[in-house]
């Protein structure tokens, strides 16, 4: 991430567990924010916006599922990815983490310390970052890009006539800055 430290934010009641994983991702060169519970966390994400969230589930005043419905609902929030550590692994919650939109389900009591940083860390390394959205030719600028990047107006593949995607790679978390261009989702062909 461009030599910048990632910034987790931990959010766990259990005080032993919530400073032995600040331990582990400030060795891990991590810039680490934490809390004691979702209020808390919802507060601090909100001022700081860390990259990811490591939050676990039952907490005092807000536990970790309410703190992410909580995240969502704000622009500057929605998307900070969260991670959810559970004690016990139960199937209802692991589908309620999914439902919400949870990065990764971590089961503590099989899940080693060490592995718990590589799979947070392996969030960073997905794709690079990469979206794929829709681009709608009618809608405000379209037809301006369309004639200075000499596109056909309605944005459909040269080769295969397909309509073509906005392609956004995130270069820099922090600073929310995406390369961009526009590829065929069925040929592949990249707008050069």
């Amino acid at each position: 991430m461009n030599d910048k430290k990632i910034k987790i934010l931990i959010v766990d009641d259990d005080v032993a567990l919530r400073e032995l994983y600040v331990e582990i991702f400030k060795n891990a060169n991590y810039e680490v924010l934490e809390a004691g519970d979702g209020v808390d966390g919802l507060d601090i994400a909100s001022k700081n916006m860390p990259n990811v969230i490591f939050t676990g589930i039952v907490m005092p005043r807000m536990d970790g599922f309410a703190m992410m419905e909580a995240l969502k609902k704000t622009v500057m929030t929605a998307n900070i990815p969260v991670v959810i550590s559970s004690h016990m692994g139960r199937e209802e919650d692991q589908q309620r983490a999914n439902a919400l939109g949870a990065k990764d389900f971590i089961i503590r009591d099989i899940t080693r310390p060490i592995e718990v940083v590589e799979r947070i860390g392996s969030i960073f390394a997905q794709s690079g970052g990469e979206y794929k959205l829709e681009f709608n030719p009618e809608k405000l600028d379209a037809k301006k890009i369309a004639k200075e990047l000499n596109f056909q107006e309605n944005f459909l593949c040269l080769d295969c006539n397909e309509q073509l995607v906005l392609n956004m790679k995130l270069t820099n978390a922090q600073e929310r800055i995406f390369e961009t261009r526009f590829v065929c989702p069925k040929c592949g062909w990249v707008a050069k």
